[in-house]
């Protein structure tokens, strides 16, 4: 049996590559919607891809199960559980508890364990070419290594109404009569590591066992007193932020990802071309570079979306595709850069790209206005905003300041004042740049506070270490 996991930085989110050698047939769980690297691996290791599904409806990108389905002609597989509320809306075949699939030498269980949300569904696999019992579990955004997955997503991405504290009772009993009935030796495999919303203590170790989950998980002691309640109020609190986006990615992913088939390579435009086009609005320009160059002077009216680790979220955060009707324009060193920032992108349902540019030449240039530390007392804003999550704010802000995180921020606009400056901030500026960019993009008057919090608080601890003469 072959296991591969295919892990993202970006988002953070773990996809596995399911193989049978002695059959060569293989099943790809969680994908995401740039699907290249599925079939390279299925290419490089004589199999074909015969089966695609999912854990569940995911809030934090776009499934890409449609895509792989349509491209291999592989058969696809969505929960079939979870009530007539979470029912899928797209052509594909139901699994319930216990219910399996079969590849090669290899049995794949679904295990219904609700809880992060209703439909939720693990995977018990048992390789039969080496052993008669199961010996490995993806387990989604059920258990991650230290951690659980959140059950407030309905409430903060779906419209639900306290659906939090029934998704609490669903994970304590899933962890008691399915999770913990399992052997401790039976390998746990997530669906995503360290950095992800979630769950708000998600570890970076790529897997675990039941048995060291049991041991040594914040949750451990409250299953082994039987105490639901301690396990619930210890579960919701200090819950991060959950991205405005998240709401998008769910519907998107229950109705159906639109299925995008081959994509044609990105062409370089001109430069004079997309200046007519930004002057007529007809045209989003992205600068992918760190906020420090973005600060030097970027195209009027760009979105910074940094190239990296983080363009998924942050593209998230600041276009909207359901009514941001114009393409984007990247900025990028060449083609390949370009096509790489585009597979981020469709990741989160950001699709519509018409090209890129290499340069500056010709188009708007202006320089974003910045506030040192030091000035920040004496100076006449509107509202300081500090676009870090609830967390962050609650362990330390500057005084005074308006809390709305970044990946929220644009769709709470009526939350800012209408007119005036706004001072924003986050911990180092990275956040800031992506959120105060948009924010002028949209008409605000934005000033970003140089260094963010980062920088302010080192100046008041300097403050305070000053020695009275």
């Amino acid at each position: 049996m072959l296991i591969e996991r295919i892990y993202d930085e970006d988002l953070a989110q773990a996809s596995y590559f399911i193989g049978c050698q002695a059959k060569g047939e293989a099943l790809v769980v969680d994908p995401r919607r740039d699907i290249a690297v599925y079939r390279d691996l299925a290419a490089a290791n004589g199999m074909k891809i015969v089966a695609v599904t999912e854990t569940h409806i995911h809030a934090d990108f776009l499934s890409g199960t449609r895509e792989l389905a349509a491209a291999t002609g592989a058969t696809a597989y969505v929960s079939g559980e979870g009530g007539a509320d979470w029912q899928y809306g797209f052509e594909a075949e139901r699994l319930n508890d216990n219910d399996e699939i079969a590849l090669g030498n290899i049995t794949v269980k679904a295990l219904h364990t609700p809880g992060h949300t209703p439909e939720h569904l693990s995977f018990l696999i048992t390789d039969g070419a080496f052993a008669d019992k199961p010996g490995y579990l993806l387990s989604g955004d059920f258990v991650f290594s230290g951690d659980l997955g959140r059950p407030d997503l309905l409430d903060e991405a779906a419209g639900g109404v306290d659906t939090r504290f029934e998704g609490a009772k669903q994970l304590f009993a899933s962890l008691r009569d399915k999770f913990l009935t399992l052997p401790d030796h039976v390998q746990v495999h997530p669906g995503h590591g360290a950095g992800s919303a979630c769950g708000k203590a998600l570890g970076a170790i790529p897997s675990s066992t039941v048995g060291y989950e049991r041991l040594y998980a914040w949750w451990g002691p409250y299953l082994a007193a039987n105490d639901e309640q301690g396990f619930i109020d210890e579960l919701l609190d200090g819950q991060p932020d959950a991205h405005a986006y998240f709401a998008r990615m769910k519907r998107e992913n229950r109705e159906g990802p639109a299925v995008m088939g081959e994509r044609a390579p990105l062409a370089e435009l001109d430069n004079d071309d997309v200046a007519k086009d930004l002057a007529a609005d007809k045209a989003i320009f992205v600068d992918t570079r760190p906020n420090a160059q973005v600060h030097e002077g970027t195209v009027t009216g760009s979105v910074n979306i940094p190239a990296g680790k983080s363009t998924a979220s942050f593209g998230a955060w600041v276009v909207n595709p359901e009514t941001d009707e114009a393409p984007l324009v990247l900025l990028a060193p060449d083609q390949a850069a370009a096509m790489e920032m585009w597979d981020h992108l469709v990741r989160v349902g950001i699709d519509k790209v018409a090209g890129y540019v290499t340069g500056f030449e010709g188009l708007p240039i202006s320089v974003p206005r910045l506030i040192q530390p030091e000035e920040l007392e004496g100076f006449d804003a509107a509202m300081v905003l500090d676009v870090r999550n609830k967390t962050e704010h609650a362990a330390g802000h500057i005084p005074g300041s308006y809390q709305l995180s970044g990946g929220r921020v644009m769709w709470h606009l009526d939350e800012l004042p209408a007119e005036g400056t706004i001072v924003s901030y986050c911990q180092s500026g990275v956040r800031n740049s992506v959120a105060a960019s948009a924010l002028r993009r949209a008409g605000y008057d934005v000033v970003e506070l140089d260094g963010s919090y980062a920088a302010w608080a080192a100046r008041q601890q300097a403050s305070e270490t000053v020695p009275a003469n």
